[in-house]
């Protein structure tokens, strides 16, 4: 199988009145296609940055990143074909119903007229919105927006799908939807990061793990190969060993504070 995703040495340094932020220091991964890689982590930790940089909304200080074969950092606009981003905010545009929104989306992505249709279709049916695919976005619910922004980053079918905290504020019964859709999307071939903070909810869905701490992944690979790596049985419990480890150690090189990449996005300090 392919590597849809590759990272190779990826670092995002952020200058602020309390110093250089390392948010991601030197980052590699791959995600083959047909494969969910669970991105985890606290928040803060360096996650969306990380995404961000994949998607190529952000370029790396240092490091290469290439998503279905294209750079990052020359070639943004081909990598954001190539990409479906799912966050927790669906974003939607509140006046448009989701049948319209859908084709919006088709629109911006050069998708044909006739190839519209038969996608608006497709995820309708797939995401069970046949009941308010014509109602305006702004009287749905949570779940059913959730649902609704789901189809509509799927419009132009990218081999990528970037998830990033999709289950933020979902109920059992909407959070259950984002794992049955991850699940379908890696039986389409899809190559998926999963990223959360909920690492249990991760470990049921995901064949490969990246921890991140401060900005590092500090821990890499399947299931099985973390257990025997640290001698744990849970996700939790590794990450739990993980931070008590890195917050025992007196590190010379200890930044003058943590800051996360969205608290500098956002003009403040934690």
């Amino acid at each position: 199988m392919p590597d849809l995703i590759v990272a190779a040495g990826l670092h995002k340094t952020f200058t602020t009145p309390v110093g250089d932020v390392h948010a991601v220091n030197g980052l590699s991964l791959t995600v083959r296609d047909g494969e969910v890689f669970g991105l985890l982590g606290a928040n803060g930790a360096g996650k969306t940055t990380t995404l961000r940089m994949i998607l190529g909304l952000m370029k790396p200080t240092s490091g290469k990143a290439t998503v279905a074969g294209f750079d990052v950092a020359s070639q943004p606009e081909l990598v954001k074909r190539s990409v479906a981003l799912v966050s927790a905010s669906a974003g939607l545009y509140q006046w448009l119903s989701p049948r319209e929104l859908m084709h919006y989306f088709a629109d911006l992505y050069d998708v044909t007229e006739e190839q519209a249709v038969l996608r608006v279709q497709q995820l309708t049916e797939l995401f069970d919105l046949g009941s308010f695919v014509d109602r305006p976005c702004a009287g749905l619910s949570t779940g059913q927006q959730q649902r609704v922004n789901l189809a509509r980053s799927l419009m132009h079918d990218p081999p990528v799908v970037l998830m990033d905290e999709p289950t933020r504020g979902l109920d059992i019964v909407g959070s259950k939807r984002i794992f049955d859709f991850t699940a379908r999307l890696k039986e389409m071939g899809k190559a998926v990061v999963f990223c959360t903070h909920r690492l249990e909810e991760a470990q049921r869905l995901c064949d490969r793990f990246g921890l991140m701490f401060r900005g590092r992944l500090q821990l890499q690979g399947s299931l099985a190969v973390l257990r025997q790596q640290s001698g744990r049985d849970s996700i939790t419990d590794m990450f739990l060993d993980l931070m008590e480890q890195k917050n025992s150690m007196t590190e010379e090189s200890m930044q003058p504070a943590h800051v996360s990449a969205s608290s500098i996005c956002e003009g403040r300090t934690e």
